[in-house]
């Protein structure tokens, strides 16, 4: 699993989508960040790997043997991330796209979905839902409505974070989250969440259900740690969740 870091003044959204992808249980995470955003980085990180580069050449050669790769947590909206993003979608890895390389699209979406697959995950909240699908929550009854005609839209999965979470597959399947927590509204907790979905993809999970068991743990680690969460404590609740499904086998 890789993550696309943003630059030196915007390292901290990619390491909390690091830090879940490795703590839901990706074997091995690295952070993909320019020479300038390194030593930020390093100087926050030890089981995380690193890796610089500079170009997106670089970054398609890096993500080409990997499972999953995210992009967009404070990653700028800018054209580099474009050009990050179709070097990571010409390799064979899964993408879990989030904040900025949604953002980055709204003028131009079929640019987006021309290079997505249905093993891709958007994750936008309403604002970036919006963005991508003007007008779309308007024209449909319902969020379930909207989410599954946005997911056919885009060929991939389409999860829309909120108080009652909707993810769709463009084949149709649909998942409402009801047990989520109103601790989660926190800067970081969709960069976390971002990760937790990537971590499962990358151990070989279907995307959709990636995308299920990712907000329904990011929701129990929400509950479990009540008021007062910040987005860093979420990955290291994570742990406490999972230990509870196993009690349960």
């Amino acid at each position: 699993m890789i993550v696309v870091s943003g630059n030196a003044w915007s390292t901290g959204a990619a390491r909390l989508t690091a830090r879940a992808g490795l703590r839901i249980g990706a074997g091995l995470v690295t952070l993909m960040s320019s020479p300038e955003a390194l030593a930020v980085n390093a100087a926050h990180l030890e089981a995380v790997m690193l890796q610089p580069f500079e170009t997106e050449a670089e970054l398609e050669a890096a993500a080409d043997h990997v499972d999953v790769a995210v992009i967009g947590p404070a990653a700028g909206v800018d054209e580099s991330t474009v050009s990050n993003l179709f070097a990571l979608a010409r390799t064979g890895a899964a993408l879990v796209v989030d904040a900025d390389a949604l953002t980055v699209f709204q003028h131009d979406v079929s640019e987006l979905f021309s290079v997505l697959d249905r093993d891709d995950v958007l994750t936008p909240h309403q604002g970036e839902f919006e963005r991508l699908f003007p007008g779309l929550l308007r024209s449909r009854p319902d969020r379930v409505a909207a989410t599954l005609e946005a997911s056919k839209r885009a060929g991939a999965v389409v999860l829309l974070k909120g108080n009652e979470t909707v993810i769709a597959a463009p084949d149709g399947r649909c998942v409402i989250n009801r047990a989520g927590s109103i601790w989660l509204a926190t800067a970081g907790s969709g960069d976390v969440l971002a990760g937790l979905v990537a971590g499962l993809i990358a151990q070989g999970t279907d995307s959709f259900d990636a995308a299920c068991a990712g907000v329904w743990i990011h929701s129990e680690a929400a509950r479990h740690h009540g008021p007062g969460l910040i987005s860093e404590d979420l990955p290291g609740l994570v742990p406490q969740v999972l230990a509870g499904l196993y009690r349960t086998i």
